[in-house]
C-alpha cells in the first residue's frame, strides 16, 4: 500500500490528542508493531522508525515513487507545487523529479511493453496464421524449384547481362556527351578531392572507367557462361532431383524442430550449470548507507550479529547489505576455469546436436539416391532409420568432430574475453595481433564447418570414421572443386531469393491487413508493428528451417553424384545411380540388361 496524501510526522504528533485516525495512517508506513507517536522526532529518525513525511505515491515493483504528473505544462503532485518536508522546510515538487525520472523512464517502458504485450495478446492467432502461410510457401517454393529452378537462374543470368549492356550503353552516351564540353578533360588527380559527388560525374574520366569496368564484368559474366554451362545445368538438376528427394521423404522436413529442441535443452543445461557457478560463493555482506565519517563504511558484515554490535550506534543508518558472492576458498578462485569448462561443454553439445542433425538427413536422402529403383525401393521410415543408425555406429566420429570444431570456437571466445580486457589498454600493437588472431581463428572455423559437413555424409554413407571421411570428402571436393563452387552459389543464390521472397511477401500481406488495406476486420491494436515483425521473422526462420534441410539434400545429393561417377561406369556390373535427366547432361548411358 502507498500513501494517498501530504503528511509530515510533526503534523501528526500534534493531531495525535485531538485526531488519533492520522496516527493510525500514518503509522502504517512505519516499522511493524512501532506504536510510539509520542517519541521525539529525532529519535525516531535516527533508529528509522517512521519516515519524516509521507506524500501521494504509486506502487512500482513492490515500492512506492512519488505520483507525479504535468498539469498545464507544470510539473505538480496531487494538484500541488510545493509541500512541507517535515523538518520545517517548504520545498518546490521540481526537488523529487530528479530522483523519480529513471522511475519514470522505467514506467514509460513499462506501459509501452504491457501495451506490446496487449497487442500480442489481441493478434497471437493471426501471428499463428501468417506463419502458418510462411510454412505452405516454403513447401510450394521447394516444390516449384522441381520446375523451375533452370528457369529462375538463367532469368536472371540474362537478366545481369542486360542491365550490364545497358549501362555500359549509359557510360558511352554520356562520355560521348560530354567530350564537346570544355572543362569535362581533366583527370582525377587535377581534380583532387571533393564532397560533391556530382563534380566526378562531369568528368569524362569518371564514365571511361565505370564502362571499363562493366565492359570487363560483361565478359567475365559470358566466359563463365560459355565455359560453365554444363556445370550450371549440372547444379540445376541437382537442385531438382533435391526437390524431387524431399517429396519422396517428407518428414525430413520437420527435423530443424528436434535439432531445435536438443539445442534448447543445451541451452537450459549451460544457463542452470553458469548460475549455479556464479553463485557457488560464500555470501558476502558490506557496511553501507553510512556517512563520511563512519569508520565501518565499506567492511564485510554479519546479518545475524550486525544488530547487536555498535556500528549502528557509531553510524546512524548504516546497515548491513548483500554485496556479491566471493570468498577465499580454492572452489571460487578458480570459477573462470569452471565457467570456461561449461561454456566449453554447451559448445560441444549445440555442436553435437547438429551434426546428428546432418548425418541422419545425409543418411536420409543417401538412401534414396543409392536406390536403383527409385522410389519403389526406398526403404521405409528413412528419417527414422538414419536417425537410429546415427546414434547407434556413428556417435563416436560425430563426437570427434564437434570436439575439433568446439576447440577452435571456445579459442575464438578467449580471444574475445582478451578483446573485452584490452579494450582501454594503449597497446596498438596487442590490439592488432589479437585482431588478425581473431580472423584467422574465424576462417579456420568456416573451414572446419564445411569439412565437417561434407564429412558427416560421407559418414552416413559408408559408415567410415570421422578422419577418413574427412579426408575422402576432401579429396572427392578438390577433384570436383568447380561443380561444388557453381552448385553452392546456384543453391545459395536461389535459397537467399526464396527466403526474401516468402517472407516480404508475407510482411507486405501483414502490412495490408493490419493497416485495413484487405477486406478483413484486423483487430484494435496499439502498435501494428509488433504482429506485423513477429510474422515477417517468424517466416524468415521458418523457410530457413526448411531451406537448410533442402541445402543438406543437395550436398548429400552432389557427393554421392560424384562418388556415382567415379565407382561407376554404366555397365551391368557397375550402373550408374542418377537419375536419367544427369546421365543425358554428362553424356553417360546405362547398359540395358537382356530380357
Amino acid at each position: 500500500m502507498c500513501p494517498d496524501r501530504f503528511l509530515t510526522f510533526t503534523d501528526v504528533q500534534k493531531k495525535h490528542r485531538v485526531d488519533r485516525s492520522s496516527w493510525e495512517y500514518y503509522r502504517q508506513f512505519c516499522k511493524p508493531g512501532f506504536n510510539d507517536p509520542l517519541k521525539s522526532a529525532s529519535e525516531i529518525l535516527r533508529h528509522e522508525d517512521c519516515p519524516s513525511f509521507i506524500l501521494p505515491s504509486r506502487s512500482f515493483l513492490k515500492r512506492c515513487f512519488p505520483d507525479l504528473s504535468i498539469i498545464n505544462g507544470i510539473l505538480a503532485l496531487k494538484n500541488r507545487t510545493k509541500f512541507a518536508d517535515g523538518a520545517g522546510t517548504t520545498r518546490d515538487v521540481t526537488d523529487l523529479q530528479e530522483g523519480v525520472n529513471g522511475i519514470h523512464q522505467i514506467l514509460a517502458m513499462r506501459t509501452l511493453g504491457l501495451k506490446i504485450f496487449e497487442d500480442f495478446v489481441s493478434s497471437w492467432h493471426w501471428i499463428l496464421t501468417g506463419l502458418f502461410l510462411a510454412m505452405i510457401s516454403s513447401l510450394l517454393f521447394l516444390w516449384f524449384l522441381k520446375y523451375t529452378a533452370g528457369t529462375i537462374l538463367w532469368v536472371f543470368v540474362f537478366g545481369v547481362v542486360i542491365v550490364t549492356s545497358y549501362g555500359i550503353w549509359i557510360c558511352y552516351r554520356e562520355y560521348d556527351r560530354l567530350q564537346s564540353k570544355p572543362g569535362t578533360g581533366d583527370t582525377f588527380y587535377e581534380v583532387g578531392l571533393h564532397s560533391d559527388v556530382g563534380v566526378y560525374l562531369q568528368l569524362r574520366q569518371t564514365w571511361l572507367t565505370f564502362m571499363i569496368i562493366l565492359c570487363i564484368l560483361e565478359v567475365c559474366i559470358l566466359l563463365a557462361i560459355l565455359f560453365l554451362r554444363k556445370r550450371i545445368q549440372i547444379a540445376v538438376m541437382l537442385l531438382k532431383e533435391g526437390s524431387r528427394t524431399i517429396g519422396y521423404i517428407p518428414c525430413s522436413l520437420l527435423y530443424p524442430l528436434v535439432t531445435f529442441f536438443l539445442i534448447s535443452i543445451c541451452i537450459s543445461y549451460w544457463i542452470v550449470i553458469a548460475i549455479f557457478l556464479a553463485t557457488s560463493g560464500k555470501a558476502v555482506y558490506k557496511v553501507l548507507n553510512v556517512g563520511t565519517n563512519c569508520k565501518y563504511a565499506n567492511e564485510t558484515c554479519d546479518p545475524q550479529t550486525f544488530y547487536s554490535t555498535n556500528i549502528r550506534k557509531e553510524c546512524p543508518g548504516a546497515d548491513c547489505y548483500f554485496a556479491f558472492y566471493g570468498g577465499k576458498s580454492i572452489f571460487y578462485e578458480h570459477i573462470l576455469i569452471f565457467q570456461i569448462f561449461n561454456a566449453f561443454v554447451f559448445l560441444w553439445l549445440v555442436n553435437f546436436s547438429i551434426a546428428l542433425g546432418q548425418c541422419t538427413l545425409a543418411g536420409a536422402f543417401a538412401s534414396y539416391y543409392w536406390t536403383f529403383h527409385k522410389p519403389k525401393d526406398i526403404r521405409s521410415y528413412p528419417l527414422c532409420a538414419s536417425f537410429g543408425c546415427a546414434l547407434r555406429y556413428h556417435t563416436g566420429s560425430l563426437a570427434f568432430g564437434s570436439l575439433i570444431l568446439t576447440i577452435v570456437q571456445i579459442l575464438r571466445v578467449l580471444l574475445e574475453y582478451l578483446k573485452h580486457k584490452l579494450k582501454d589498454s594503449n597497446s596498438k600493437s596487442a590490439k592488432f595481433i589479437l585482431c588478425c588472431f581473431q580472423c584467422c581463428f574465424w576462417c579456420l572455423e568456416k573451414v572446419l564447418k564445411f569439412i565437417n559437413r561434407n564429412a558427416y555424409i560421407m559418414i552416413a554413407i559408408y559408415g567410415e570414421n570421422f578422419c577418413t571421411a574427412a579426408r575422402n570428402a576432401f579429396k572427392l571436393i578438390m577433384r570436383n572443386v568447380v561443380r561444388v563452387a557453381v552448385l553452392d552459389k546456384v543453391t545459395e543464390f536461389l535459397l537467399c531469393m526464396g527466403k526474401l521472397l516468402i517472407s516480404t511477401s508475407i510482411g507486405v500481406l501483414g502490412f495490408l491487413f493490419f493497416t485495413k488495406k484487405l477486406p478483413l476486420t484486423p483487430p484494435t491494436l496499439n502498435y501494428y508493428w509488433v504482429p506485423l515483425l513477429m510474422i515477417i521473422f517468424g517466416s524468415y526462420f521458418i523457410a530457413h528451417g526448411f531451406f537448410s534441410v533442402y541445402a543438406m539434400c543437395v550436398d548429400t545429393l552432389f557427393l554421392c553424384f560424384c562418388e556415382d561417377l567415379e565407382r561407376n561406369d554404366g555397365s551391368l556390373e557397375k550402373p550408374y545411380y542418377m537419375s536419367p535427366e544427369l546421365l543425358h547432361i554428362m553424356g553417360k548411358k546405362q547398359a540395358k540388361r537382356e530380357a
